[in-house]
């Protein structure tokens, strides 16, 4: 049996909110059905390390009230994955051989964790940290374990390491590039985060990986590819995630590392949109297509997505790499372009660090033009550093007022500032 719906939303996560809003602002009566691996209750992945660090309860890591779907009138497909689509029948077929017609289709399938090819990586006690299904069977592990190794020393493996940290565990960081946060911040930065978790008490390995995970059924210890063996507990595993791109790229929709869009979250294929952690959106900084793996752009995305659907035009052409971050009592903020001391060539690049202060902010320009910034310590008015990049406003004037961490529309020329403040009057800003 066939059944048709209007709308059909392949992804339970942020994306499919921001479609799911976006539909019902435009129109209350077409039919939307959502398919939810993980249920039809739509939490934050972002809260997973609040939960386990117990800040708060699983009441408090949804996203939408447990009644969301039946609020929209959406027909929701709980626990149930797509298992092939075919655009040219505009059908999607479930895992228990169902079919879904749809009118407009949109995947948001988001990432899924990349666990290395290591021998021993399958035992009962190894973790990954992206879902709350992750996070329901690394706590039930929690009340016996002493000890824990995290790999990966990226934004997700850092955090699962204070979480784990802050809940008594002897916790260990592997990072098999030279310096942990390497994708998202320099070398300053690195240095800064490394050096905190050091003092915190959590050794962090970096330039080597886990060779070989020892034990019977549970990790027992980990040997790393530099001779030393660690023992533990339990294993999380936070070595990155990559596009869910299986879906579209069998149905014959152009990926790359991620499904690709233009600015109106259309694929290649009609009627087809993706949006999220399984899409390469565009950056306004490159100026070009790339995967941008955060929350925010994801709901964006998927409102934006949304509207086409229901034939209002918009377009999502905001977007950048950007992470809000805290590491104990660290604070960090990057946008744009992560520019490296291997990266720096064509860019200009103003810096200030106060090591007393635990304090470092750092901009890139590029003909004049801010394209990436990171800011640790202190991370005030990053909205207005983001706004000089959306508009592209030449800062070679007052480049060094960048590092002082007051600076702020006073801190710009009279007429830029001016001109600044009045588009957030015609736009209602202020």
């Amino acid at each position: 049996m066939v059944r048709r719906f209007d709308y059909v939303i392949v992804g339970g996560s942020a994306g499919a909110v921001g479609c799911i809003e976006a539909l019902r602002a435009v129109d209350r009566e077409k039919t939307i059905a959502l398919i939810g691996e993980e249920g039809d209750r739509i939490y934050s992945r972002a809260l997973i390390p609040y939960y386990l660090g117990g800040r708060i309860h699983g009441d408090k890591m949804l996203y939408r009230p447990p009644d969301f779907c039946k609020q929209m009138g959406v027909t929701p497909w709980p626990g149930r994955r797509a298992v092939g689509l075919d655009p040219v029948r505009k059908t999607v077929v479930l895992d228990g051989g169902e079919e879904l017609q749809y009118g407009k289709l949109l995947l948001a399938t988001g990432g899924r964790p990349i666990v290395p090819p290591v021998p021993g990586l399958d035992k009962k006690n190894v973790f990954t940290f992206v879902s709350m299904a992750d996070a329901l069977a690394l706590a039930e592990t929690l009340p016996t374990a002493r000890a824990a190794v995290v790999l990966g020393g990226g934004v997700i493996g850092l955090m699962a390491a204070e979480t784990l940290k802050n809940r008594g565990l002897a916790v260990t960081v592997v990072e098999l590039a030279p310096r942990v946060l390497a994708p998202v911040v320099d070398e300053t930065a690195s240095a800064m985060v490394e050096e905190l978790f050091r003092a915190k008490g959590v050794p962090v390995h970096t330039g080597t990986t886990i060779a070989q995970v020892l034990g019977h059924e549970r990790a027992e210890a980990v040997v790393l590819t530099s001779g030393e063996t660690v023992s533990c507990d339990l294993v999380v595993v936070a070595a990155g995630v990559v596009p869910r791109v299986e879906l579209a790229k069998a149905a014959g929709i152009a990926v790359n590392r991620g499904i690709l869009v233009n600015e109106k979250m259309e694929t290649s294929a009609p009627d087809v949109y993706a949006c999220g952690d399984c899409a390469e959106g565009y950056d306004f900084v490159i100026e070009g297509n790339r995967p941008l793996p955060l929350w925010p752009n994801a709901y964006v995305g998927g409102r934006v997505a949304g509207f086409n659907m229901a034939g209002v035009p918009r377009e999502y052409r905001w977007a950048t790499s950007m992470n809000a971050m805290h590491f104990f009592d660290l604070y960090i903020i990057n946008a744009g372009l992560n520019v490296t001391r291997d990266t720096a060539d064509g860019f200009e690049t103003v810096s200030r660090y106060d090591r007393e202060a635990r304090a470092y902010r750092k901009f890139a320009l590029r003909d004049g033009r801010l394209v990436g910034f990171v800011l640790v310590g202190r991370v005030a008015r990053a909205g207005i550093l983001l706004r000089l990049m959306r508009e592209k406003v030449d800062v070679s004037s007052f480049k060094h007022e960048l590092l002082d961490e007051h600076f702020g529309y006073a801190s710009m020329p009279e007429s830029l500032r001016w001109e600044l403040l009045a588009q957030d009057v015609r736009l209602g800003v202020v």
